[in-house]
This record gives structure tokens, C-alpha cells and sequence, in this order.
């Protein structure tokens, strides 16, 4: 038997880990479904466990059938009847977890953005955003326990993510605190907290962490202020690999290590685990601990470790799978692989079912299932081509290849490419994981001695980091690190079979290979042919100034900087557009994401945007999203926005009237507007980011979805300035009637750019607008006629032209 094929062998019970995925997916769907149809779902569980249990122990069995084929009637059965019982169990207990969540009065208050008082223990340190007017806010989960709301207290047991100000800098994790918040709905019934909260006034501290949480708080803190002082990328990467604590990364090295599939790395992961149990296995050995006793010594000081990490969805996830593992190999070696990893999954969402829905998640346990599957027979084939002495490296070049082929359909989800540099930059920097890891955790141990018994596996620590940082930037920095791949769940499910195929074909390729060298030359030349756009064929003009492009009913615009940068203003409704769009133009750095105000149509796709790019900031308005919005005023979308870009790492600062923004010697921009509130009309549509931008020889103007009476005050500043004319207009608010026409006719724009979705229910664009606009002499595109509106050329010489 091949040994790449070696991963088929029925040595493997696979069984266990086929009933977690099909439970995974239940769970995903229980996660998502009314109450009805998780009653179904678990009865359709119940059903299956039933059949599986009645065929199993001899029912309805009455045709004559040989030993063998008896025994493998049973083996199927068997298998429904765990599939069955997996499914019943993991659905039951998120259907409990989801009534225990929205029990009590949270949800109806945020339906109704009530405010409430509330008792909570802190789920995570206070992290510190950009909020509205230069201020800092502060995110911070906390699980509820008590609620009260019109004078009615209730027992809960509820998380909400709370958005704060200053006075919950210097709150801890597990604190018990009391205070007050204004509630909404989240996003989506799937996510896995109940309500969004802002945060009015300080929280009243009634009670401290236990005296076990308040020594690894300790510990933290002192590794915190010993690793303070290293240098570089060291001071943030060494306690983000050793206790997960990502406060002091820099929003750069975040970056190019989600460009360069090394994320998981600058976090407590399965082989942070690993490398703590082998350490604490040697310790003791060392102490001559009996053998029988080893295993529970470890498993102790992996649930010590755990403590000091902080139980997280992520921690609990590395180390369940790595005990798991762990176990797996003290009991029957590598065929218990697949079973361990089946019960780590079906443990993991007992635990918490919306891990279900976590990318992280999905990525640790397909990365553990190449390992166990791939790894060992990709290496054992390699080391029969090395040297001896390199037997070694066959087991490196294997196992990060086996992780990055498993798990590049999730990848692509996430960024909508596909990384060219992920397994190099993987296998560079997999011999400093351990060193790294495992002198922070020394460093950890030494801290409460002082500064000085820490500073030398503080500095031990900062070497690997160092190196395992530079390998980051240095691989992120590549030409054509990775290739464009079509989004979303297609992209994903295209990845997936030809990655199935390439895997279950690989020895017939090789093999062919060998007899016909110029093959995979040819084969290659192929797939890019399919997947890498032609240039020929590409209506974008190498020259490009501007894209207003086609994201539906919303605004979603891009500026060239050269060399796949740009700035984008505003990003849409929806994320796979804006991220496809960016994709056609060839954009993997962004400057500066300009938001001009927080209505959905507008912000609602900057996650697309910021999918396996590195942002430099965010730019939004200066307005209080909330103030002065009545019944009639469209949602502010600002604590969405400032989570995902507290998720992604990318600062946001806010700009005014007369604010300078430079990205290139020819390109350059400065902020007309806004300058105060204006309470009538929309408020947040008059408070719109509006831009007098200047890019190669082009003059821009960017309105957003400016109403009359902000465009009364850009038109005094443009005629204050006395050169109001532009080249393009990208016209204010897809279109609307609600325009200034004496804004219009001082700027003249040669071109008109609407932004507007097929079919709206708004009448947009005004048939008033359209004569206004053509009135002064302007050519009109709209996106929902032509598609993506490409503007090039130099002033004067205005160049046009659409994707459709």
C-alpha cells in the first residue's frame, strides 16, 4: 500500500469523528433555527439513535447472512446509532444553552434598546477603541447574572458585549461589577452573545476574582511588565504566544501574519499545548514521578497553564485538543487519532455550542485532522528521497504542508485568496515555536521572583519571536504572496475538491510525473490560466484613478495608490462584494478605510474589505452616531464597525473640517465637512465625511450622503477656497432628490458617478437629480447599469469605463 495513501487504511475508527461533523453541522443549524426546528432536529437524532439501537442488537434482521456480513451489518448500524445519539445530544444541549441565554428580560429590552442595570462578571480585559469625537471607548464582554428593569430584578445568565468608556479601563477579568446600559440587538440570532450594550457611567466593583484567579492574574500582570521592555515585535508576540494576551501587537505584524497564514501562532494554540505538556512530562520525569501518575501529573499542569491563559473559546479549544491528543497517544498511538479528535470536537461544543460557528475553530480541528491523517505518511514518503541525517526535515516540510492543504477552503472564506507563502513562512518559523513558548513560560515562573531573575528567559523568549515576526513582514512583502480566488462559499467548496482531488490522485500523478516531466509544467500553466485574471481581458486601464464600484444599494468606492494600495471610501452593504470588487482592481494593501458615516448601505461591508488585507487605519466621522437620532432615523451601525475593526487590529481615528490627508506625493485629500451636528434631517447623513480629493491630475469630490443642509455648508468652504470645480462628483446619496442644486452648479463635474442598486425600492437615482447633473454639462454613470464605474485620465481628458 502507498503511503500517501496510507491515510485510508481501515486501522482508522473513524467513526466517532464522522458523528461529530455531521453533529457540528446541527449544530451550526440549531444555532440558526426557531425552537420548532431544533424540537425536529433532535428528534430526527432520537430517531436515528432508535433505528441504529434496534438493528443493531438483532431487530427486523430475518435474511440468512454469513459471520462476516453480519459483523458488518452491526459495524453501519453501530455507526447511526452513535451519529444518531451524537446529533441528539450536541442539539439538545445548545436548545438548552439558547433557552438559558434569552431567558429573562435582556433580549425583549434590546429589542426595544431599553435601558437597564444589570450585575456581570467580566469575560475579558477592557480593549481599548476609536471612539466618536477623539474619545476611547472600551470593549469588554461580560456574562449577566442579574438584570433589573422597571424596578423588576431577574436572574439571567446572559453575555453581552459592552461598549464603555474610561472609567472601565482598570476593570479585571471575573470581576463581579454592577452598572447600567442602554441594550440592542446583535447582528444575527447565531452570534454568541444576546445584546450589545453601551455602557453609562463606571461600573460599581462588587466582588473580586477567587484567591486561584488572582494569582494567575498576578502572573500575567508580572509577565506583562517584564516583557514591556523587549524590543520590537517581542514586546506584543511574546505574551501573545505564551498566556494569548494580544494587547501589545502591533496592528502591522497582525497583519502580515494573517497574510502569511501565520495567526495562529501569535495566539495560545494546539502547539503552544503541546510543546507545555512535553515540558511538564519532562518535569516529571526529572522528579521521577511513577509512571502511573505522569499522565494525571500533566493533564494538572495543562489545566494550570489553561487558568493562566484564561478559559477562553480559544484556549479551552487548544487545550482540550491537545489533552485529547495527548491521551491519544499515551492509550493506542496514532489510530486513536481520529477518535480522540471526534471527542475533542463533540467536548468542545458541549462546552460551548458556538464555538460551531467560530472560523478559528474549524481551522484547529481540519489542522489537528491533516496532522493525523496526512503528516506521517507524507513524511515517511519524503524521508525515503532525503538523506538519513534529514530524516527530521521530512516530518517539518510534512506537517505544516498537511495543515495548510486541510485547511485552505476555511482560509479562503476568510480572505478570498490563496497564500502562495503560507507553507514556507510556516516552515521557517515552526523550529522557534517551541523556544519561544517555552522560555515565556519560564519567564511566567520567574517573574514574581523580580525583574532580574526574568530577564534572561525574557530575552531567551525574544530571540525566536523576533525571528518567527521578521519571517512575517518579510513574507507578507513577497510579489504575488498570494493569488486571487473567487469568495465565498463557492470559492471555499471549489478549494475543496480540488483539493480532495489532488489528494486522492496524488500518487497517480506522481507517478505519471516521473514517466512524463513536462506535466506539471503544463498542468500549472493551466490552473493559472483558469484562475489568474487576464490583463487583456481586464476592463480595468493599468492607470486606473478611481472605482465606484458595484457593491448593490450603497456606496463603495476605491482610489489607486499604485502597486495594489489604495484608499476606500465607504464599503457597502454587503462584504463579498466590496471584497470581489477589490480583488478585480488587484488591492492587498489599504491605506486608509474612509467611512463617512455609519448608516449599513455605507459600512456594513468592511469586513469584506479588510479580508486578508493589511489596513493601515479607519477614518469616520466625528459626530455622535446617536445623537439626535429619532424614530425615523436609520440605526447607526458604529458598534458593529468598531468591533470588527477591534477584531482585526486596525485603529480608527476620526477627522473634521480642514483636516489634511496625505497618502502619495499625488494623491492627497482635505475634509470639507462635517464640522458640527446638524439636527435636521438625517443627522447621520449630514454628518457625512465629505472629501475634496485630489488623485494623479484628477479632482474627486466625495459626498457621501450628504443632505441640503450640509451641502449649504461644503459649498461656502469650496467658494471660500475659490476653485469649486471638479472633475468627478460621486453624487450625494445614490442619487436622491435631496440635493443642493447650487453645490451642483459650482462644482460642474465633467463626470457624475451614482452609486445605486438594481431595482430600488428608493427611486433612486431621481429623475430631478439625472436633469440636474446633465443641466451643468456633466456625463452620468450608474453602477446599477454598467456595473463597477472605472474613472482614469488626467483634468479635462476624464476617461469612463464600466464592467458590464
Amino acid at each position: 500500500m502507498s503511503r500517501l495513501t496510507e491515510a485510508a487504511s481501515p486501522s482508522h475508527d473513524l467513526r466517532l469523528l464522522l458523528a461529530a461533523a455531521i453533529g457540528w453541522v446541527a449544530v451550526l443549524a440549531a444555532l440558526r433555527l426557531p425552537a420548532a426546528g431544533v424540537v425536529a432536529l433532535a428528534g430526527a437524532g432520537v430517531a436515528a439513535a432508535a433505528a441504529g439501537t434496534w438493528r443493531a442488537i438483532g431487530g427486523g434482521h430475518e435474511e440468512v447472512m454469513t459471520r462476516e456480513s453480519r459483523a458488518a451489518v452491526l459495524r453501519r448500524w453501530q455507526t447511526v446509532m452513535l451519529i444518531g445519539s451524537v446529533v441528539t445530544c450536541l442539539v439538545v444541549v445548545t436548545g438548552c444553552q439558547r433557552l438559558t441565554r434569552s431567558a429573562g428580560p435582556i433580549p425583549a429590552a434590546a429589542q426595544s434598546h431599553r435601558l437597564v442595570q444589570v450585575d456581570a462578571v467580566v469575560q475579558s480585559d477592557p480593549r481599548p477603541i476609536a471612539g466618536a469625537a477623539g474619545r476611547t471607548l472600551f470593549l469588554v464582554r461580560v456574562d449577566c447574572t442579574r438584570v433589573t428593569l422597571e424596578g423588576q430584578t431577574s436572574a439571567v445568565s446572559s453575555p453581552v458585549l459592552v461598549f464603555a468608556d474610561g472609567a472601565w479601563a482598570s476593570i479585571s477579568w471575573h470581576e463581579t461589577v454592577r452598572f447600567r446600559m442602554r441594550l440592542k440587538l446583535p447582528d444575527s440570532s447565531a452570534d454568541d452573545v444576546v445584546a450589545l450594550g453601551s455602557a453609562t457611567g463606571a461600573p460599581l466593583v462588587l466582588a473580586r476574582p477567587g484567591p486561584l484567579t488572582q494569582a494567575m492574574e498576578r502572573l500575567r500582570a508580572d509577565l506583562r511588565q517584564v516583557t514591556a521592555g523587549l524590543p520590537g515585535d517581542a514586546a506584543g508576540l511574546v505574551p501573545a504566544m505564551v498566556i494569548g494576551d494580544t494587547s501589545r501587537i502591533s496592528p502591522e505584524l497582525s497583519a502580515d501574519m494573517r497574510a502569511t497564514g501565520m495567526t495562529h501562532l501569535n495566539a495560545v494554540s494546539g502547539s503552544n499545548v503541546v510543546f507545555v505538556m512535553m515540558a511538564i512530562g519532562w518535569i516529571a520525569g526529572w522528579l521521577r514521578v511513577r509512571a502511573r501518575w505522569r499522565v494525571p501529573f500533566v493533564l494538572v499542569g495543562l489545566a494550570m497553564f489553561v487558568l493562566l491563559c484564561r478559559p477562553e473559546p480559544s484556549v479551552l479549544r487548544a487545550g482540550v485538543m491537545g489533552a485529547i491528543a495527548g491521551l491519544a497517544m499515551t492509550w493506542s498511538g496514532r489510530r486513536a487519532g481520529p477518535a480522540a479528535l471526534g471527542a475533542a470536537v463533540v467536548v468542545l461544543l458541549v462546552v460551548d455550542p458556538w464555538l460551531a460557528a467560530s472560523f478559528g475553530f474549524a481551522l484547529s480541528a481540519l489542522a489537528t485532522a491533516g496532522l493525523i491523517f496526512f503528516a506521517r505518511p507524507w513524511g515517511a514518503a519524503l524521508a525515503r528521497r532525503l538523506p538519513a541525517r534529514m530524516a527530521l526535515v521530512a516530518d517539518a516540510v510534512a506537517i505544516p504542508i498537511a495543515a495548510q492543504a486541510v485547511c485552505g477552503p476555511v482560509i479562503v472564506l476568510l480572505q478570498s485568496s490563496v497564500s502562495v507563502v503560507g507553507v514556507p513562512a510556516n516552515l521557517l518559523a515552526a523550529p522557534f515555536v517551541a523556544p519561544a513558548t517555552l522560555a515565556g513560560v519560564a519567564t511566567v515562573l520567574s517573574a514574581p521572583l523580580g525583574q532580574a531573575a526574568a530577564w534572561l528567559p525574557a530575552h531567551a523568549a525574544a530571540l525566536p519571536a523576533l525571528v518567527i515576526a521578521w519571517i512575517a513582514h518579510s513574507f507578507a512583502r513577497v510579489p504575488g504572496a498570494s493569488l486571487p480566488w473567487p469568495s465565498g462559499v463557492l470559492g471555499a467548496a471549489l478549494l475543496a475538491v480540488l483539493t480532495l482531488v489532488a489528494l486522492l490522485s496524488g500518487p497517480w500523478v506522481i507517478e505519471r510525473c516521473r514517466r512524463h516531466p513536462g506535466a506539471p509544467a503544463a498542468a500549472g500553466v493551466i490552473v493559472l490560466a483558469l484562475i489568474v485574471p487576464v490583463p487583456g481581458l481586464n476592463p480595468v486601464p493599468p492607470q486606473w484613478v478611481y472605482v465606484a464600484c458595484d457593491v448593490g444599494q450603497g456606496d463603495g468606492g476605491v482610489i489607486n495608490l499604485g502597486a495594489g494600495r489604495a484608499v476606500v471610501v465607504d464599503t457597502g452593504p454587503d462584504p463579498d462584494a466590496m471584497d470581489g470588487c477589490l480583488q478585480r482592481l488587484g488591492i492587498t494593501r489599504i491605506e486608509t478605510v474612509v467611512l463617512t458615516h455609519f448608516h449599513a448601505d455605507h459600512v456594513d461591508g468592511l469586513s469584506g474589505a479588510l479580508r486578508g488585507r493589511t489596513v493601515r487605519e479607519i477614518v469616520t466621522t466625528p459626530v455622535d452616531a446617536a445623537g439626535g437620532s429619532g424614530s425615523e432615523e436609520e440605526p447607526s451601525r458604529e458598534p458593529q464597525v468598531r468591533a470588527v475593526a477591534a477584531a482585526a487590529g486596525v485603529p480608527i481615528r476620526t477627522v473634521r473640517t480642514g483636516d489634511a490627508l496625505t497618502w502619495a506625493p499625488d494623491v492627497v485629500g482635505r475634509v470639507l465637512w462635517p464640522a458640527r451636528t446638524i439636527e435636521a434631517g438625517s443627522v447621520q447623513n449630514n454628518a457625512s465625511v465629505t472629501l475634496d480629493l485630489r488623485a494623479h491630475g484628477l479632482r474627486l469630490l466625495m459626498t457621501g450622503d450628504l443632505e441640503r443642509e450640509a451641502d449649504t455648508a461644503v459649498l461656502a468652504e469650496l467658494r471660500a477656497e475659490g476653485q469649486p470645480q471638479f472633475d468627478v462628483l460621486k453624487v450625494a446619496h445614490h442619487g436622491s432628490k435631496n440635493q443642493l442644486p447650487a453645490l451642483i452648479d459650482a462644482a460642474r463635474p465633467s463626470v457624475s458617478v451614482i452609486s445605486v442598486g438594481v431595482d430600488n425600492d428608493y427611486g433612486h437615482p431621481a429623475p430631478a437629480t439625472l436633469d440636474l447633473l446633465r443641466s451643468v454639462g456633466s456625463a452620468v454613470f450608474r453602477t446599477d447599469l454598467g456595473g463597477d464605474v472605472i474613472v482614469s485620465g488626467t483634468a479635462g481628458a476624464v476617461q469612463v469605463r464600466t464592467s458590464r
